[in-house]
């Protein structure tokens, strides 16, 4: 495995150099290291899925976040160190010259993914149901980093080819419809869900599964129903889609704060996560959530939660977000801590904040990308699109978060319109900091209502996406900047 890991490392160093070369004198030079030399055991399939799996972990650090919800009403200035232009995020001040992350690295991933489903079918493994598995894997990752793409920037260029040379017609690709982009993913997702051989957990919830893809096809329906017209029909794929993940070994965790607990990662309620580790990553989002320095006041017990700091505060949670918390709610002291002095210590975000290793702080919790109050939420959101009691899903999750408190917090089903204002606002409170909340206002038409730095702007529809970077422009010619930019 580690060998063909450095195989696949040197065959991209060499690809990139040949394309680069191409473009530039328009030669074609050779090298021992080729695709075709490269894809040839199981090792070096398994190799390639590691590759990918590396790259979606590398988007995770801070890009899903910042995608997923930087831009929406949760997060803020810490007013103690610098914003490291992430102001542009909460601020809604990005253009072209300040676009944030550029889509390169997705497609980075995706390249990789149109290797594996071009050459692995042809690798004879040892046993199918391996081979398949993994097939599954990369279908499912793919479809997963378009859904990325298509909600960030919504018309995107599609390719299912890898790059491999300098072929103008691979390299170079106008921006496709949604309604084709969505093609594509809901076709990947079902590739994904026929290779898998059973609802189990592939080693541990850190790979893509099949109650994993079911959860990513529960949450494209439910876009697709909402966005892109998919009325009906698509509302009740996305309901079925939820009730095929409890097939697999999920459920609640009792306590809500026991799904942050380093030592609890791949718990019961994780459904997929990217897994993070000390030494195979650099710090990210997180990092910058967690005071370097505390207040000289702070008592015994505080400090104790707190434990060892480490990192910038360049930006926290808005007064506008954790308000929201509803007295007995027990996730707000398992989301953040309030400080003394909050006008010199900022709000600290507790999720995320990894381990103590020796005394230094590593920020190496997993990312999750599904878990099941998600998926439970989104089926209470089909649930009253379609006009039915979304009740049941409500109070499973209301039930945990507020412990014995809650018959006076009981979710009562009301009108459509009501249901969604609480729905909303439960995800909010449920899934604060885990990359959800732009893409949830985006779905429930709320983004200009809900953002104060957005008020008043709802004509400007093109705020919704983001813009294409001034590098993405002059690298790839056929793509048009997303009108209003």
């Amino acid at each position: 495995m580690k060998k063909s890991i450095l195989k696949l490392g040197l065959l991209a160093a060499v690809l990139y150099f040949q394309t680069a070369c191409n473009t530039a004198l328009e030669l074609e030079p050779t090298s021992v290291i080729t695709n075709a030399s490269f894809w040839k055991t199981e090792d070096d399939a398994k190799g390639g899925l590691t590759s990918l799996y590396v790259k979606q972990r590398a988007l995770a650090n801070i890009n899903l976040f910042i995608w997923g919800e930087a831009r929406s009403e949760v997060m803020e200035w810490g007013k103690v160190s610098g914003t490291l232009d992430y102001d542009r995020y909460y601020l809604n001040t990005l253009s072209s010259v300040s676009a944030g992350p550029s889509w390169q690295s997705i497609y980075s991933a995706i390249n990789d993914a149109n290797l594996i489903l071009k050459y692995v079918p042809n690798i004879t493994f040892s046993n199918e149901t391996d081979k398949n598995n993994l097939l599954a894997q990369t279908y499912v990752s793919r479809a997963f980093l378009y859904f990325v793409l298509v909600r960030t920037w919504g018309e995107v260029p599609i390719r299912t080819e890898p790059v491999e040379g300098a072929e103008p017609d691979v390299i170079q690709k106008v921006r496709s419809s949604q309604q084709d982009v969505f093609k594509l993913i809901k076709e990947d997702l079902e590739k994904a869900n026929s290779l898998f051989a059973s609802y189990g957990f592939i080693k541990n919830r850190n790979y893509w599964s099949k109650a994993g893809t079911q959860a990513l096809k529960a949450d494209v329906y439910l876009w697709t129903a909402k966005r892109l017209n998919g009325g009906n029909a698509d509302l009740q794929t996305a309901i079925t889609a939820c009730d095929d993940v409890a097939k697999a070994d999920v459920s609640l965790l009792a306590n809500y704060a026991d799904l942050f607990k380093y030592s609890n990662k791949n718990n019961k309620e994780v459904i997929m996560a990217i897994g993070n580790k000390e030494l195979e990553s650099s710090n990210n989002y997180f990092f910058n959530m967690y005071s370097a320095r505390l207040p000289n006041e702070i008592d015994p017990n505080t400090n104790e939660v707190i434990g060892q700091t480490a990192g910038g505060m360049v930006w926290t949670v808005t007064d506008l977000a954790k308000n929201q918390f509803k007295p007995g709610d027990l996730r707000k002291a398992a989301s953040e801590l309030d400080l003394p002095a909050p006008a010199l210590y900022p709000t600290l975000i507790l999720k995320g904040r990894g381990t103590l290793i020796s005394g230094v702080r590593y920020y190496t919790s997993d990312f999750v990308i599904y878990r099941y109050a998600d998926v439970l939420l989104m089926k209470a959101e089909a649930k009253n699109a379609l006009g039915q009691d979304p009740s049941l899903e409500m109070n499973q999750i209301r039930q945990r978060a507020f412990g014995s408190a809650f018959d006076a917090n009981r979710f009562v089903n009301g009108s459509k319109a009501q249901n969604d204002q609480l729905i909303l606002q439960e995800r909010l409170l449920e899934l604060m900091f885990e990359g959800k909340r732009w893409w949830d206002l985006l779905r429930f038409n709320k983004a200009f209502d809900l953002v104060p730095t957005l008020a008043g702007k709802s004509s400007l529809k093109h705020l919704e996406y983001f813009p294409i970077s001034e590098q993405v422009l002059s690298l790839e010619p056929l793509v048009k900047q997303t009108v209003g930019y």
